[in-house]
C-alpha cells in the first residue's frame, strides 16, 4: 500500500511537471512569434515599399515625455545637446514601440552614455534595427514643439529668448476641463467608424488656442465637425484639426484661411456644432473641443484618403505644462492672448485640405 501510495505521488509530480515544462514552452514559442510578428508589421504595413512611413501608432507615455523634455532642456548649451526625440525614439526601438515601466529608466540609460560620450546617435542608429523608424515618426508628431522661441513675460513688454517648449495647450489658462483617453472608440453618425481625435470637456465660450504655429488650412462648416479650423505646422508634417466650436461665433474675429497663427493664439471658441448637413447647429450632447493630429508624409497617399492620426492623451497631458493666458476684449465677444510670442518663419510650404 505504501509503495504504490508512493509510486501515485511520484507520477503526479511528474506530470505536473510535464504541464510546467510544456506551459512554459509554449509561452516561449508565443513571444517569439508575437515578437517575429511584430516585427514584420512594423516593416510591412506601417512603411511603404520606399521607406515612406505609412502609419504611427503614438504609445509615448506622459512620464516618458517628461524625462526625455528635461534632458533636453537641461542640456541645451551644453558640449552635448540631448535631443527629446532622439532618447524617445531609443526607448521604442528598445522596447517596440511599447512604453512600459522601463521607458523611462531607459530613456535615462541613454542620456548618461550620451553625455559621458561612451555613444552617439549615428552608432545607436546603428545598433537598433527600428531605431530610425522611430527617429522619423516621432519627428513627425513632435518636431515643432520644443525649439528656441521669444515670449513677453510681461504685458506689452520685451520679448526674452528662450529654449523650451513652445506648444501650447489648446485649452487656454484658467478654464477648466476633463478629458480621457478616447482614441479610438466608436462613432456612428454617418458611418460607423473609429474616434480619431482628442475630446476636452468644457464650458460655451472657453478660448480655444493654436498649439502650434502653422497656416489656416480649412476653416468652416463641416457636418461631422460642426465649425472647425485646421491648421498645418511650419514644417507641414502636423494637421491639427480643432472642431464642434461655438455656434453663431465660432472663430477668433478676423481669422480666415491662409493666415498664419502663432502657438498660443485664440482661434476659436469652445462649444457643440455639429453631426448635421445644416451649418451652425447644436447636434452634439456635451459642449467639448474635439481636437485630431494628422501626419503627413506623402501628399498624393494622403490626398487619396489616407490618413494617419495619432493618440493626443498623453501629449494632451504633456502641453498642460503651457497654457496660454487669456484676457478679455471689453465690448466684444473676444478673447485675445495676453503675452506675444515670436519665432522663425521659413518659407510656406502648405497644400490645402479639402
Amino acid at each position: 500500500m505504501k509503495i504504490d501510495f508512493v509510486r501515485r505521488k511520484d507520477r503526479c509530480s511528474r506530470i505536473r511537471a510535464a504541464i510546467l515544462l510544456e506551459g512554459a514552452l509554449l509561452l516561449m514559442l508565443g513571444i517569439m512569434l508575437w515578437e517575429n510578428t511584430a516585427g514584420s508589421r512594423r516593416t510591412t504595413l506601417e512603411t511603404a515599399a520606399d521607406g515612406t512611413i505609412r502609419w504611427v501608432d503614438f504609445n509615448v507615455t506622459y512620464e516618458a515625455l517628461c524625462k526625455a523634455y528635461e534632458y533636453d532642456v537641461e542640456s541645451y548649451g551644453k558640449e552635448v545637446h540631448l535631443n527629446w526625440i532622439d532618447l524617445l525614439a531609443y526607448a521604442a526601438a528598445m522596447e517596440g514601440g511599447e512604453f512600459g515601466v522601463d521607458a523611462v529608466s531607459k530613456i535615462g540609460d541613454i542620456a548618461e552614455k550620451l553625455e559621458t560620450k561612451e555613444t552617439t546617435i549615428e552608432q545607436t542608429a546603428k545598433e537598433l534595427k527600428y531605431f530610425s523608424y522611430y527617429q522619423e515618426a516621432y519627428s513627425a508628431v513632435l518636431g515643432g514643439l520644443v525649439g528656441e522661441y521669444e515670449i513677453q513675460e510681461t504685458e506689452g513688454g520685451p520679448f526674452v529668448r528662450k529654449y523650451g517648449l513652445k506648444a501650447f495647450s489648446p485649452i487656454a489658462k484658467g478654464f477648466p476641463y476633463s478629458d480621457y483617453d478616447d482614441f479610438g472608440v466608436s462613432r456612428s453618425y454617418g458611418y460607423q467608424r473609429q474616434h480619431l481625435g482628442h475630446d476636452m470637456m468644457g464650458q460655451v465660450g472657453t478660448p480655444i488656442i493654436a498649439i502650434e504655429t502653422g497656416y489656416v488650412e480649412a476653416l468652416g462648416w463641416n457636418q461631422y465637425g460642426g465649425w472647425r479650423i485646421g491648421i498645418r505646422s511650419l514644417d507641414g508634417k502636423r494637421y491639427y484639426y480643432y472642431a464642434h466650436l461655438r455656434q453663431n461665433y465660432p472663430y477668433q474675429g478676423d481669422l480666415k484661411e491662409g493666415d498664419l497663427v502663432t502657438a498660443g493664439d485664440v482661434i476659436g471658441y469652445m462649444g457643440h456644432t455639429g453631426y448635421s448637413t445644416k451649418e451652425n447647429v447644436n447636434n452634439i450632447d456635451t459642449v467639448h473641443l474635439h481636437y485630431g493630429l494628422e501626419l503627413i508624409f506623402d501628399e498624393e497617399w494622403r490626398e487619396s484618403g489616407n490618413e494617419i492620426w495619432v493618440d493626443c492623451y498623453a501629449l494632451t497631458r504633456f502641453l498642460y505644462k503651457n497654457r496660454s493666458e487669456v484676457h478679455k476684449v471689453e465690448g466684444t465677444k473676444e478673447w485675445k492672448r495676453t503675452y506675444e510670442m515670436r519665432e522663425e518663419i521659413p518659407e510656406q510650404k502648405t497644400v490645402k485640405k479639402q
